[in-house]
């Protein structure tokens, strides 16, 4: 019999015909959802279909994988991704059929997709290198495959983008018996431009690191020069396509640009702070704690406002970030849930291109305590979660603005706030954050206040692959 397990972060849309389509196939006795702590509905609905869940241990797709493993009761298991739908129908059973029959102990699939651009640009030569046996597999990085649990067990699955390769990499170096079949047709989600830097990255280390500590590998500096032919020849293509990207830059404002908060520097200074505190302990409705906060400010004049407003240092060196990164094509914009008034005053002090923030009202340049959230921040029918305000509606509005695919953005936040756009876009940048799931999340962190990271991963010296 077989276990299948699915690993999952907030895949709601798609988990039930996924677990559906498990339960449904020959000798499955057992369907396993590995979730890694999804903020959605991913894991009710997999119950309701039948599921058994598990909640991951730690975070990251590899742990939750060897959860599995250890959790699966049948000694062949079989992984599929939660985010695909539709599964051509005889998936499992041509991952599962060759460990069934006792021709192989480990499966792993191919489909009728081109191999993707790390796959050809950095896993296959970089095999071709190190383990030249594995050449034979088209797709070395898919992560459909199917084996006995008594392997599975014995390896240490990685925690980021290297567990599919070292998975292989494993299986070969234990002498298992392999095979890749072909499943059919998937339609499988590229990577981002600015994704291909993190996974080539991994891809590459977890194979070279492999090969090091593999005594019959032949680990020597012609091998690592050849590494840095291939690195260089990356960085050439991507940097070609690269310039061609209509591509922008969004940033939250608060403890993002802002070394500080705009609506608590007001408190302490108009001695609001316990006001505050009360409305964000007690309210958990978003519109409801939006109205109430600007209550607080009724009375207060622009100018008054601006003059705190200019006291809140901005992190440093941001304004000369900004210009380079507009020098190199990006548009750069603003997306917070302060008010409109600062944001653009942060927008034209950094010379960026657009900011959106909630419209305080004022009569007379004083402000009346009234607060109008922008239509665009609000749910709507091509909304990715169901929350009633999110940044990420605005961010999709912004970019059909500019005519702007979501795989060229790169968002950048701090907070839970910022979580589903920094997840949703093409790169997800936790700045100085405080909260584990929004870095966890997130593509790259930056941990110190500086955007100089920043300048090197929109210059492209993230698509290093060593």
């Amino acid at each position: 019999m077989i276990s299948v397990i699915i690993p999952t972060l907030n895949e709601e849309e798609t988990i039930a015909s996924v677990v559906d389509f498990a339960k449904k196939q020959p000798h499955v006795s057992e369907v396993i959802v590995v979730d890694d702590k999804s903020q959605d509905k991913t894991v009710s609905i997999a119950r309701q279909h039948g599921a058994t869940i598990l909640t991951s241990t730690i975070l990251g797709k590899g742990a939750s994988m060897k959860d599995g493993v250890l959790f699966a009761k049948n000694d062949i298991v079989a992984f599929l991704d939660g985010d695909i739908d539709p599964y051509p129908h005889h998936t499992i059973k041509l991952l599962a059929e060759p460990i069934l029959n006792g021709e192989v102990d480990f499966v792993k699939s191919s489909f009728n997709r081109n191999a993707g651009r790390v796959t050809e640009l950095v896993a296959k030569p970089l095999l071709s290198i190190f383990f030249p046996d594995l050449t034979r597999f088209n797709q070395p990085l898919s992560g459909m495959i199917a084996g006995r649990k008594s392997l599975l067990t014995q390896i240490d699955f990685r925690d980021d983008y290297g567990v599919d390769i070292g998975l292989l990499i494993d299986m070969y170096l234990m002498n298992a018996r392999m095979k890749e079949v072909e499943i059919g047709y998937i339609e499988n989600k590229s990577k981002p431009w600015q994704a291909l830097g993190k996974m080539s990255k991994e891809v590459a280390q977890t194979i070279i690191s492999k090969a090091a500590s593999n005594n019959s590998a032949n680990f020597t500096f012609e091998e690592l020069g050849t590494i840095t032919e291939i690195r260089s020849q990356m960085e050439v293509s991507l940097e070609s396509q690269f310039k061609k990207l209509n591509k922008m830059i969004v940033f939250d404002m608060d403890n993002t640009l802002l070394l500080g908060r705009f609506i608590d520097t007001c408190a302490k200074t108009y001695h609001f702070e316990q006001e505050l505190m009360e409305i964000r302990s007690l309210e958990h409705d978003p519109v409801i704690i939006t109205k109430r906060v600007a209550t607080l400010l009724k009375g207060r004049n622009i100018g008054e406002l601006i003059q705190l407003l200019d006291t809140i240092e901005l992190v440093p060196g941001t304004k000369e970030v900004i210009d380079e990164l507009k020098a190199r094509g990006y548009i750069t914009g603003i997306i917070s849930d302060s008010y409109d008034f600062v944001t653009n005053h942060i927008k034209n002090k950094l010379g960026m291109d657009f900011s959106i923030g909630n419209e305080l009202e004022f009569s007379k340049s004083v402000a009346t305590g009234e607060v109008k959230i922008p239509s665009y921040l609000f749910n709507n029918p091509k909304s990715v979660n169901k929350l009633a305000i999110c940044k990420t509606n605005a961010l999709m509005a912004i970019l059909e603005r500019y005519n702007i695919q979501k795989q060229n953005c790169i968002a950048i936040g701090d907070s839970m706030n910022d979580l589903w756009m920094i997840k949703e876009a093409g790169l997800g940048i936790a700045f100085c954050s405080k909260d584990v799931l929004v870095n966890h999340h997130a593509d790259i962190i930056i941990s110190e206040p500086s955007f100089n990271k920043l300048l090197e991963i929109a210059l492209l010296t993230l698509y290093s692959c060593t």
